[in-house]
């Protein structure tokens, strides 16, 4: 099947023509270039790829088993994220769908041979039902996330919306609206393949498709405009527009048959397309992609016109990939990859590697020179990718022995702290593997020198996206039909977690003759999939057999918390009195009112402090003895630095043992009794007594949301833990009593910690909702817009100084 046997149905069908020639054609080729590759493999990878990429409620199909629902609340659900991020755009959807569907309908047989048929077109479909539901009717759903919170968090899809909440209040994400005719140009472009795969097999879904396309097309052409779309600008920009409705035109004539399309490429389109600089010749450098669809409806046009002047056009699009014309020649490596741009090198590389393979079978079959020369290419690029290069190195993860290890995801990398950049290394702090292999994923790629950075941070190199698998899976679909491969019937691989997910880590606060003071942190650190547990509560057992024989009994045991990170929360804990386990064995249960406070989100989200206190009365001494208390041994007295994770403290999910090791040697089925501490950062905040005037309480100095990298300031003493819960009082106000005369310290800094964090922003917004009380010196810090008052204002400068969008702080009253 190819792009000539579509046309020539579909003018059939509509038209009663039969103008242009059908049939397959094929340029003579090698046999396969490289058989160390498995192509099929490489194809089926990729559909995972896009698997991981889902956003909203998972289809049943899909197969990766440490993604979950996530955000099942957006305007429009579905999808696939972006990219390593959690922002989704219509644009991206749109443009990789197109090249996805493309790649299926050029080479049918490439997907049927690997057996990845059915799931590249669930992956097809999974994105254009959401590209379609984001056509409402009179405009357009062009973006949903808010990429001021997205850019500076790091952390998984399934608990995004959970930290969303945390940080600003809101339980939905926003969404943007607006008419632009360059993406609503590629919809139509999109849902027009979408309607060509499915017309046969599925021909609701696709009529549904071609209603959408023609919809958004007739309002692109329309309008001849870019649109209000700022909200997306930061990360995609489009530049022209007539370019969009020139591929999407041909796309609409490939669909429907009618004349009209091309017509309107003829008259309007062609002659508002690029040019080379300084010269009226029309533009044949550059490559194709999602801001520039000039060469692909150029590679259209001259196969659906079948006219040898444009067939000469796009040749020229080709020789400068390859040998170069007119003087112009793309920079080559020295390993002799073609190489555009920084940003997505390899992008650009296949996506060229694919419309030359589409080029051979549908203009240059009959020339030899230029077959085997343009098959040369797309397969030296393709190749390239998995490791036909001088370092041997496959750019493509979990393809090859030496693939990249420090790609730029969020999800994959299982993080539960915020803390990312070393993520993918060997050595530093916080230096540890990704959670998942990111199979599939086809990182940005070397510079112009064949150099590659394999770290998180270097952006341009590991950075990976649904628009740079785009054409690489339709390379890949050519790929297989031309050269054969095979699906690996074992994938994907069953995973184990790489570290323990949910467990207990403990110190001694203090340990006396009549008492015993545990600070406990229960930790989540999941990952297979991140998640939370809202029935969460943990054991400390301890052994009275000390009291029986001094004649006490367990009713003169009393217990109580004296601070719980999350009293001012849902998840505010309990205690309870003592419970029998085994004769003289007991136990005191700690329980969340609602564990999922306790969330791998951030550096103090992910485990919850709470220091508690079991004891017997103070007027009777030298009888507690915790030397044979079961959930006592292996826990140090000290600072942060004793605390250490215990196995001997149980945690459970309702009923369901989880962490730790009961006394009789009860172990969970999937969780080992021991596990080695994994490295974090964590700030101990200390419950102190408080008396004013007015009021007599135990505060907390900090607040419950308290980053790790805020300290605590306020002397603790041996009366740390009272009998009264630690509270956080609230004010009813957003400015201090009897006016605020202080001077700032340092604008931004609401902690008080000498560093302006995204902490600070917590504190701000807990001011504002009237959760939390500040001093004096943290409202004058926090009035960022210098106008006497605090408010949201406020919150979105000191937001856009911490991801950068502004310099300083103070700034002009909005």
């Amino acid at each position: 099947m190819n792009l000539k046997k579509i046309i020539s149905l579909t003018s059939a069908a509509v038209l009663g023509i039969t103008g242009l020639t059908s049939g397959v054609s094929t340029a003579p080729v090698s046999a396969e270039p490289n058989s160390a590759y498995n192509y099929g493999e490489a194809l089926q990878k990729s559909m995972f790829f896009y698997q991981v990429q889902q956003c909203g409620e998972l289809p049943d199909w899909n197969e990766v088993e440490w993604r979950e629902d996530c955000m099942v609340n957006d305007y429009i659900p579905g999808g696939w994220f972006d990219a390593g991020d959690h922002l989704k755009f219509t644009l991206t959807n749109a443009y990789a769908a197109t090249m996805l569907g493309w790649g299926l309908l050029q080479y049918p047989e490439g997907a049927e041979k690997a057996g990845q048929t059915e799931m590249y077109k669930n992956n097809l479909a999974f994105a254009l039902d959401y590209i379609a539901a984001c056509d409402l009717g009179d405009e357009i759903v062009y973006m949903i996330g808010e990429g001021s919170f997205d850019h500076v968090w790091w952390g998984s899809a399934e608990v995004y919306m959970a930290k969303y909440e945390l940080m600003t209040g809101n339980t939905e994400r926003p969404y943007y609206t607006c008419n632009d005719s360059c993406i609503e140009a590629q919809m139509a472009a999109a849902l027009c393949t979408g309607y060509l795969v499915f017309k046969d097999s599925d021909p609701t879904r696709a009529e549904g498709y071609l209603e959408h396309a023609v919809a958004c097309f007739e309002r692109a052409d329309a309008n001849r405009s870019i649109g209000d779309d700022t909200e997306e600008h930061s990360y995609y920009k489009p530049s022209t527009f007539y370019d969009d409705l020139f591929f999407a035109a041909n796309w609409l004539y490939m669909a429907t048959g009618e004349q009209k399309y091309l017509d309107l490429c003829a008259s309007d389109y062609i002659n508002n397309l690029g040019k080379e600089e300084q010269s009226t010749e029309l533009k044949y450098t550059w490559g194709h992609c999602w801001d520039d669809t000039m060469q692909g409806g150029m590679l259209l046009y001259a196969i659906n016109t079948g006219e040898s002047q444009w067939k000469e056009q796009f040749r020229k699009h080709l020789e400068y990939w390859t040998t170069g014309y007119g003087g112009k020649q793309i920079t080559k490596t020295p390993d002799g990859l073609s190489w555009l741009f920084q940003w997505g090198s390899l992008r650009h590389a296949t996506t060229t590697a694919f419309l030359a393979y589409v080029a051979v079978d549908e203009l240059f079959a009959d020339d030899a020179a230029y077959a085997e020369k343009y098959t040369e290419f797309a397969d030296d690029t393709m190749n390239y990718c998995f490791g036909d290069n001088s370092a041997n190195f496959s750019y493509v993860v979990g393809m090859g022995e030496d693939y990249p290890q420090a790609w730029h995801h969020r999800t994959s990398s299982g993080a539960w702290n915020d803390k990312w950049s070393n993520i993918g290394q060997t050595e530093g702090e916080d230096a540890k593997p990704h959670a998942h292999i990111l199979y599939g994923a086809l990182v940005g790629g070397p510079d112009q020198q064949d150099g590659y950075s394999d770290k998180i941070g270097d952006y341009q190199y590991t950075e990976v996206a649904i628009d740079y698998n785009a054409g690489y899976t339709a390379a890949l679909c050519a790929m297989v039909e031309k050269y054969g491969g095979t699906s690996d019937p074992d994938f994907p691989p069953t995973e184990e977690p790489k570290w323990t997910e949910f467990f207990m880590r403990a110190s001694i606060n203090q340990s006396a003759g009549s008492y015993t003071e545990i600070k406990a942190f229960a930790m989540n650190h999941t990952a297979w999939p991140a998640r939370t547990i809202k029935d969460l509560s943990y054991n400390y057992y301890f052994d009275i057999s000390e009291l029986e024989a001094a004649g006490l009994s367990i009713a003169d045991v009393s217990v109580r918390i004296g601070y719980d990170q999350h009293a001012s929360d849902k998840g505010v804990m309990s205690i309870s009195d003592p419970i029998q386990y085994d004769g003289s064995i007991y136990y005191v249960k700690l329980s969340f009112a609602d564990g999922s406070v306790v969330m791998p989100t951030g550096q103090s989200e992910h485990r919850s402090e709470c220091q508690f206190r079991i004891s017997i009365p103070d007027n009777v001494q030298g009888v507690w003895d915790t030397s044979n208390d079961y959930s006592f041994q292996g826990l140090a007295q000290g600072g942060e630095d004793a605390m250490v994770d215990t196995p001997y403290i149980t945690m459970y999910d309702g009923d369901t043992l989880i962490w730790g090791t009961e006394p009789d040697g009860t172990t969970p089925e999937d969780v080992p009794p021991v596990t080695t501490t994994e490295p974090t950062t964590t700030t101990t905040t200390t419950a102190t007594t408080t008396t004013s005037a007015e009021t007599e309480t135990t505060t907390v100095s900090e607040t419950t949301t308290v980053s790790a990298e805020s300290t605590t300031t306020a002397a603790s003493t041996t009366e740390t833990v009272t009998e009264t819960t630690a509270t956080v009082t609230t004010t009813d106000s957003v400015t201090s009593s009897g006016g605020n005369t202080a001077e700032p310290s340092l604008y931004g800094d609401i902690n008080l910690d000498g560093k302006v964090t995204l902490v600070d922003v917590v504190y701000l917004n807990k001011y504002i909702a009237q959760t939390l009380v500040l001093n004096d010196i943290q409202v004058a810090n926090a009035d960022c817009c210098k106008d006497s008052r605090v408010n949201s204002s406020d919150a979105t400068s000191l937001l856009e100084f911490i991801i950068e969008t502004i310099d300083s702080l103070p700034v002009a009253p909005l």
